[in-house]
């Protein structure tokens, strides 16, 4: 990095500070620092005071062009790895030693008159709302942060970085002393040294520090850690790549350095050159890509200055607080249940969110278990009393998990884990096969419940949950819901049998066992309804077309339906088609989103509607 500069600047921060102190914090010897004073002097960009030095007009002015204008600070990720806190609170939102972690380097960036910050967030974006108030910062919503990695936050950040010398941060990092200047220059990397083999992305350098290349994994390297600095110039010349990234099928998961890398390994005009037409003939985009990428160079950093928590493991290690009292209300569950302190729970990690509740494992005494959280709204949705009955009903059938745990207020639920255990596959003939005899058995058992499933009801339900927020976006809903309570008149005239229906029978809710055994679980729905909704209701979850339906028919029968049966199958098909795009609109309203799911939910009640006209003609 340039001395002069670094002198510059040690001087605008420190204006007392001696040429033993320049020595000291510039890293080299106090000759070399005399001499950079006197070249400084010579060239009028600072001057000699009785108690130190100050920077000259002319110091001042050439000082400008390294004015940090702001910083992007990216927060829009879940946090998969921090579950369950991040159930609760975004990860950047996380306190360690009792201070919020954003807030933190707020505060730094203040410490340095830095506050044109800006924060990318998505997931519980609302949780970050406060900031803008407390601390004047802007924030830009990142809709893709589900589907798509950190270079898409970037660039929904792009504009406001473009021309400016910003710091790029990450809401999760900590540096235990302010790393931020009012000045930079080079474009840098923060970097801590790793001995051994790591598994983070290792830098490759020349003498002066400059980056020559990134690859993921390595040994006794220096490695990308914390905070990152790029200059006006930098940004200039990598934005524009970005943003064609961005626009690249295949880049969806990328982090945005990755684009870097690539950039300084030559294969970035490989990857776009099939970019769109509009793009790839930009001229300017094709000059960045041929010449040499930007100037990168690594910040050295001691080991215990900056810290990037990969899990709540080190987060639990580093701040004693969450190994003891977390606050966190599965943690604390947990702890009573197996009457264990909260550092007795290990191997925390999650689980893949369902679309109506979050879920995670965890170990006590060696032993792994799952503890089910309730999602957003479950409580209007959902009756956990009348799951807690089904659960108990079922027990002595052996069919079901093992809960150790139901609370029939809050539904939160602990049970035990089966390791190598995997979800049926929907697309197997023998798992689905094996799976409708289990439904047979459940429908066989002569289990009751004090409880119905009763399908209009939850109709009727849903729709005027959706109406509270309002109008159901689907252009023909009048039409189609008519039709459905034509399909519920139909059945109510057959006066079908009653049984214990597990009605969330999605292939994912049965685990084939190593040793061989089938289990059903989450009994959500359960009720005591028509056992063939439970045909019905594996069908639409699997997303069968018609033929696919009309199979696993008959693996449930076991023969040919009759007449009836078809159509009563194909009514539950419409009706639970309906039923669920209901619940999608309730849930978009409660601002969780499921892609396709309402429209094909929606087009399985309208298109088994003709088929079971299509039938009586």
């Amino acid at each position: 990095m340039n001395k002069e500069f670094l002198l510059c600047r040690n001087i605008l921060e420190k204006p007392q500070i001696t040429q033993r102190g320049l020595a000291e914090t510039l890293e080299v010897s106090l000759g070399t620092a005399n001499r950079m004073v006197r070249e400084c002097m010579d060239k009028g960009l600072i001057a000699a005071e009785a108690d130190g030095y100050r920077l000259t007009e002319q110091g001042l002015e050439y000082m400008k062009p390294y004015r940090v204008d702001g910083a992007v600070i990216l927060a829009a990720g879940f946090g998969s790895r921090f579950v369950p806190l991040t159930f609760e609170t975004p990860k950047g939102l996380l306190e360690v030693f009792g201070e919020r972690m954003i807030e933190r380097q707020i505060r730094q960036l203040h410490e340095a008159d830095i506050h044109n910050i800006i924060i990318v967030v998505g997931y519980l974006k609302e949780k970050f709302e406060y900031l803008i108030d407390q601390y004047g910062v802007k924030l830009i919503y990142n809709p893709e942060y589900l589907s798509k990695n950190n270079l898409a936050s970037v660039y929904y950040a792009r504009n406001e970085m473009q021309g400016k010398n910003m710091y790029l941060l990450s809401s999760d990092n900590w540096m235990r002393e302010n790393l931020y200047h009012t000045y930079e220059c080079d474009s840098w990397y923060s970097a801590v040294y790793k001995e051994g083999e790591t598994s983070e992305w290792c830098f490759s350098l020349n003498k002066k520090g400059k980056v020559l290349s990134v690859k993921s994994g390595g040994r006794d390297a220096w490695v990308m850690y914390g905070s990152v600095f790029l200059s006006s110039s930098f940004l200039s010349d990598f934005l524009p790549v970005l943003e064609a990234y961005y626009h690249t099928p295949g880049t969806e998961q990328f982090y945005w350095e990755h684009v870097y890398l690539e950039m300084l390994n030559g294969t970035a005009e490989n990857r776009l050159r099939d970019f769109p037409e509009s793009a790839a003939g930009d001229a300017k985009l094709q000059t960045l890509l041929r010449r040499e990428p930007p100037e990168l160079y690594i910040n050295k950093q001691p080991d215990d200055m900056v810290y990037e928590f990969e899990n709540l493991e080190e987060l639990r290690r580093f701040d004693r607080r969450y190994r003891e009292h977390s606050d966190n209300e599965a943690l604390e569950l947990i702890a009573r249940v197996f009457q264990i302190p909260e550092s007795e729970i290990h191997e925390i990690r999650c689980v893949k969110a369902g679309m109506t509740n979050q879920s995670f494992l965890f170990e006590v005494q060696g032993r792994p278990y799952i503890c089910r959280v309730p999602g957003p709204g479950t409580g209007l949705l959902i009756n956990r009393r009348q799951e807690a009955d089904a659960f108990k009903a079922v027990q002595p059938l052996g069919i079901s998990e093992h809960v150790i745990y139901f609370d029939s207020e809050t539904g939160y639920k602990i049970a035990e884990y089966y390791e190598g255990a995997r979800n049926a596959d929907a697309s197997s003939e023998s798992d689905m096969r094996t799976c409708m005899k289990l439904l047979k058995q459940l429908h066989h058992s002569g289990v009751t419940v004090g409880h119905e499933f009763d399908i209009r009801e939850r109709i009727g339900f849903y729709e005027k949950l959706c109406l509270n927020y309002g109008e159901i976006p689907f252009e023909d809903y009048r039409e189609v819901k008519a039709h459905m309570t034509e399909l519920m008149d139909g059945l109510d005239r057959l006066n079908r049998p009653k049984v214990l229906a597990h009605v969330d029978s999605v292939a994912d809710n049965f685990l084939f066992l190593p040793d061989g055994q089938l289990k059903l679980i989450d009994l959500e729905y359960a009720g005591m309804c028509d056992p063939l909704i439970d045909v019905a209701m594996c069908a639409i979850y699997s997303y069968y077309n018609d033929d696919q339906v009309d199979q696993l028919i008959q693996w449930y029968l076991e023969r040919r339906p009759t007449e009836e049966e078809e159509t009563v199958i194909y009514s539950y098909v419409a009706l639970g088609g309906f039923l669920w795009s209901l619940w999608t609109v309730y849930k978009h309203y409660l601002g969780q989103e499921f892609g396709e799911y309402s429209i094909i939910m929606y087009r399985y009640a309208k298109r088994f509607y003709r088929k079971i006209l299509l039938k009586s003609s």
